[in-house]
């Protein structure tokens, strides 16, 4: 009888074929990782501007004379008031319970945060004024700077 030597080449192409779909497969993996990790910051990012961002294009949207003003509430703390002209109303943004609210309403009304709208989460809502146009709003997602086109902001 007679034996058949097996060549080992078959096994050598099967693992180096193996060897190729692991690496493919841990190629994938990690690629997915790095793009969710990517996608998250990108997120993050956004949603940090987003609070800047609204708080500046509210400003300027009520940007008139004596329009923009701060004052202090015994509860609440900072409120930045944006007198809506001559009607009596305006909309106030102030910091309740981590969260950034607004409500329009007549302006010498009592605030009422369970009724306010909610802007966002942020530790921390202060708003100065620099000088007497400019107008510093500072949140936990950073600081913007505003240059009030009406000239000054009002008492």
């Amino acid at each position: 009888m007679r034996e058949e030597k097996r060549s080992p080449l078959g096994l050598y192409t099967i693992g180096i074929a193996a060897l190729f779909l692991a690496g493919f497969f841990l190629l994938v993996v990690f690629g997915a990782q790095s793009y969710r990790g990517t996608v998250a910051g990108q997120n993050g990012n956004m949603h940090s501007r987003a609070l800047l961002s609204y708080l500046s294009t509210t400003v300027k949207a009520y940007d008139a004379a004596a329009a923009v003003s701060l004052r202090e509430d015994a509860e609440l703390g900072q409120v930045l008031v944006l007198a809506d002209g001559n009607s009596g109303y305006a909309l106030r943004i102030y910091r309740y319970n981590g969260v950034l609210l607004e409500d329009y309403a007549a302006a010498d009304t009592p605030l009422r945060p369970e009724e306010a709208q909610r802007i966002g989460e942020t530790g921390l809502f202060e708003a100065e004024l620099v000088t007497g146009s400019l107008l510093r709003l500072n949140t936990d997602a950073g600081s913007v700077l505003l240059r009030l086109r009406c000239g000054e902001a009002g008492a």
